[in-house]
């Protein structure tokens, strides 16, 4: 039997956090929500909180700062792991992930150990992106997918199902990788691991609302 834990990490979602996370336990009424939210100056941490208040399905992880996505992603799993999760789904709080789609991805993961939502492949797309976004995008995920040697069209995707044998076999610990790398370094280790991966095509939709965390740096 399965359990999913879906880890939304946050930083300033306040507006977003509460209408997607109903998003999606209404798409995915069986799995758990770990919100991990690095004090978020916003609210978005006392917004979670009063969610699991009210839904015994929803958890939240404070943490004391913004140290990066990888970071907060590896808190999450390893929160997951000391429970009794066997997949794990990342998504994002800015709606950008299609809570709809997690049927898909999810009935996908009982044949493979890491699932991509995958805007890249033939049926997956990118609604109101500019042309440079979408042009950094294609070029970071090719470059890293020839560098690499990794089978995969896009490796920087964020929407994901992890197996617990995928998250136990790559130590997480060892990661120090942050933002999109973060994804490319997870999806390196598990197709060095010799592990299964699929790609689902997903139509992935700018956020309307709050500000996205993308910057030079990233």
């Amino acid at each position: 039997m399965t359990r999913t834990l879906v880890v939304i990490p946050t930083y300033n979602e306040a507006e977003n956090i509460a209408h997607f996370v109903g998003r999606v336990r209404r798409c995915a009424p069986d799995a758990h929500i770990l919100i991990v939210d690095d004090s978020s100056p916003d609210g978005t941490g006392a917004i979670a909180d009063q969610l699991t208040a009210s839904d015994a399905a929803v958890h939240v992880l404070h943490r004391p700062s913004k140290q990066g996505l990888g970071v907060a992603y590896r808190a999450g799993f390893g929160w997951g792991l000391g429970r009794d999760y066997t997949h794990f789904v990342e998504m994002d709080a800015d709606g950008s992930h299609e809570p709809a789609e997690l049927r898909r991805l999810r009935n996908a993961a009982y044949a493979a150990d890491l699932v991509i939502g995958s805007r890249w492949v033939p049926g997956g797309r990118v609604v109101d992106w500019p042309h440079l976004r979408r042009f950094i995008s294609r070029a970071g995920t090719t470059y890293a997918r020839w560098m690499l040697r990794l089978p995969v069209r896009d490796a920087t995707a964020g929407f994901r199902v992890l197996s617990r044998r995928a998250l136990e076999t790559i130590d997480l610990n060892t990661i120090a990788s942050h933002g999109y790398c973060f994804q490319i370094d997870v999806t390196r280790r598990i197709h060095a691991a010799g592990l299964t991966i699929r790609e689902v095509p997903v139509t992935f939709v700018e956020r309307r609302l709050g500000h996205s965390k993308m910057t030079l740096g990233i």
